[in-house]
């Protein structure tokens, strides 16, 4: 039964014609798939709405082919073809009472067309601001191209409203889209009625509201999502100037979405940004206007989401982050069950997918885009096999989520952790700075299996294999993680790299065991993620005068992908730490490291007291490869089957490791698919001739 606290949240509000059924608004959000995977896209979104969403929006979508964003894989509205797919996601999203919204963009300078090879257009004559800096620029729209921006956006409501779609959003933040192109004087240099004064710049924003609004009637809600604060200095649009534009426009569209900034600045990991925190930019808006006011940040407790609505601050919470952790949010609140919410972690793995052009993941909720693919309901499993009981050997996110997944399917599950908590990798890396919140990994999974009779957990059990063989379990899982290695082997050395046996070594685990150096410290850093940042951060907080060496272009360079690169170097140098890029340690020698320029091979020597290596991981598969020595034997001892998963198979993310834990529990037991697809997957039709 639902706590009265919460009674607000399920209130209905008005945008514009239609009502949505409660406050739960998940903001528009990529996923991979867009227009290649339509199918698992709208799966994913009608989950939502079975999850009790009373808003759900499509991610961006392209809506006139003279502006798109390839490589990367959104919607696509560019004619009359387009719209089946997306009435599947319309009707998908309708089927539990959420209203259907679609986010319409037309990128501008972020569109550098190199599919459609379309010249690009912007409000001025700039290049292409991209993620990649795309050697393009875009020609400054006259009046005529105006005009036909407006008819490609009626054009675009008109399909939006014939797929189904309650609400429209014209897109113009995150630095995507043409309206806040025309609002900001860093890309809007015109002087014309374009430009020039704020009520110039918002002319385009007016004309395409005003049109869309007759384009579409009044059965569609019609939505405005700006940023609050472009973050870029003086010649950007400020949180100052949003609010007189807000103010000047107060009711020009039935609902005001905000957002802050960049990309980087709205979507920022937990490292970076705390739950709620937009909440500054976005205080007092909601006075300006008689509309509605939507606004995100990260919110994953209900007690929050309850004070930006009675403070007046939001009349809906915004997510998209919480919504992929967990789609069922809404209606575990609804039932009292605030304690079963999966919290989004904030580690941006999600973002991943889009960046890299790929299928999404979620550290937290392994189903994320596998609702269509590959049939899994984030809540649901199937009845357990013909078999009874399993094994799990190893208590960290793999091994959690596979006992958690199991228990639920009806399994006698036991897991066998060698040490004192679980957890595994996320138990240590969850103390390092910024990364407290990573622990809800394990923090929910080890909920929701004390709730279970039928799991069982043994601490300070390290099996071998003459064990697992004697215990008489059915099936085993094999979830034992992973090491960092002290030889230096990762990218730059495929073969370990020579190490002066003086010279004080260490590795993530020892620091994370409590073992952290100080005086003059050398972090080679060839594992490209995040941890070769946090350990420099670590070190340098704890006094020691840190030199951090990459051979890459960027400190921590994959982490652009999760988009707080920019982040983690602005850190860095606050703290000190010395960053040299493009540099590869060849070896330790006495006194330091010898390092080679990555491109010219140009030696230089680096004094230090101590080295950090922070290179690639080996997976702790010892247990495995003993008992798959004795295969012979598994019968005889009633064993059905042994399956190694997670990092003891191959160290990855963490979630790479809940993905394993969860699929190696839908797996058991079920038919073997030979060589078919182990999942369901959409191909372009051949046109004809």
């Amino acid at each position: 039964m639902r706590d009265p606290r919460y009674d607000i949240l399920f209130e209905p509000v008005k945008i514009g014609p239609v009502t949505a059924k409660n406050r739960f608004y998940q903001v528009p959000h990529c996923n991979g798939g867009g227009y290649r995977d339509p199918s698992a896209a709208a799966e994913m979104r009608r989950i939502k709405s079975e999850g009790g969403w009373g808003v759900i929006f499509t991610e961006q979508t392209e809506m006139h082919h003279t502006s798109e964003i390839t490589p990367f894989i959104e919607l696509r509205l560019w004619d009359d073809a387009d719209i089946p797919a997306l009435a599947r996601m319309a009707k998908a999203m309708h089927q539990h009472g959420a209203l259907a919204g679609i986010q319409l963009a037309y990128s501008g300078i972020n569109g550098p067309n190199l599919y459609t090879k379309e010249v690009p257009r912007g409000p001025s004559a700039l290049p292409i601001r991209t993620f990649t800096n795309d050697p393009v620029q875009a020609r400054a729209m006259d009046k005529q191209d105006i005009r036909d921006l407006r008819r490609w956006h009626r054009n675009a409501f008109k399909r939006a409203k014939l797929a189904g779609f309650d609400l429209v959003c014209l897109y113009g933040a995150h630095g995507f889209g043409i309206i806040q192109h025309f609002l900001s004087t860093a890309t809007n240099q015109r002087s014309d009625e374009y430009g020039g004064s704020l009520e110039n710049r918002s002319r385009l924003m007016r004309e395409l509201i005003e049109e869309g609004r007759d384009a579409i009637g009044d059965t569609c809600g019609l939505t405005l999502r700006l940023s609050l604060d472009e973050m870029i200095g003086e010649l950007g649009l400020a949180n100052s100037e949003v609010r007189d534009m807000i103010e000047m426009h107060a009711d020009l569209p039935d609902l005001w979405d905000l957002a802050h900034g960049a990309w980087e600045d709205c979507s920022g990991p937990s490292r970076f940004k705390e739950e709620a925190a937009q909440e500054g930019l976005v205080s007092g808006i909601k006075k300006l206007t008689s509309k509605p006011v939507v606004g995100v940040g990260r919110f994953t407790s209900p007690d929050v989401m309850v004070r930006m609505i009675k403070s007046g601050t939001l009349d809906f919470i915004g997510c998209a982050r919480p919504s992929i952790a967990d789609p069922f949010l809404p209606k575990k609140v609804e039932e009292g069950r605030i304690e079963d919410i999966r919290e989004c972690i904030g580690c941006n793995i999600c973002i991943t997918g889009d960046m890299t052009m790929s299928i999404s993941r979620c550290t937290q909720n392994p189903t994320f885009m596998e609702e269509w693919r590959k049939g899994w309901h984030p809540e649901r499993m199937q009845a357990k096999g013909d078999s009874d009981s399993v094994l799990i050997v190893g208590a960290g996110p793999a091994g959690l989520e596979a006992a958690r997944a199991l228990g639920l399917r009806g399994y006698q599950v036991a897991i066998a952790e060698a040490g004192t908590e679980l957890g595994g990798r996320v138990a240590r890396e969850c103390r390092l700075p910024g990364l407290s919140a990573w622990g809800r990994v394990r923090d929910y999974r080890q909920y929701q299996i004390s709730q279970m009779s039928n799991v069982d957990v043994y601490f300070e059990s390290r099996l071998s294999a003459e064990d697992i063989l004697a215990f008489g379990f059915q099936n085993i899982a094999i979830a034992t993680g992973s090491t960092w290695r002290h030889d230096g082997v990762a990218r730059a050395h495929v073969v370990p790299m020579p190490v002066d046996p003086a010279m004080p070594l260490y590795t993530p685990d020892n620091l994370m065991g409590g073992n952290v150096p100080t005086g003059n410290v050398v972090l080679f850093d060839d594992d490209h993620y995040y941890m070769g940042g946090v350990l420099a951060e670590l070190m340098a907080r704890r006094g020691a005068t840190v030199t951090l060496v990459t051979p890459s272009a960027y400190v921590s360079d994959w982490t652009r992908n999760t988009l707080e690169q920019g982040a983690i170097h602005r850190r860095l140098a606050e703290l000190g730490v010395e960053i040299v890029l493009n540099r590869t340690v060849t070896r330790v020698v006495p006194g330091g490291v010898a390092t080679a320029c990555a491109y010219t091979g140009a030696e230089r020597d680096i004094a230090a007291d101590a080295v950090v290596l922070v290179t690639s991981r080996q997976q702790d598969d010892q247990v495995w490869r003993n008992l798959k020595a004795r295969r012979d034997e598994w019968a005889d001892n009633g064993i059905r089957s042994i399956k190694v998963i997670g990092d003891a198979e191959a160290p990855g993310p963490i979630a790479w490791a809940t993905y394993a834990g969860h699929r190696f529990a839908r797996e058991l037991d079920e038919a073997d698919t030979g060589d078919a697809l182990p999942f369901r997957r959409e191909v372009t039709a051949l046109a004809a001739g």
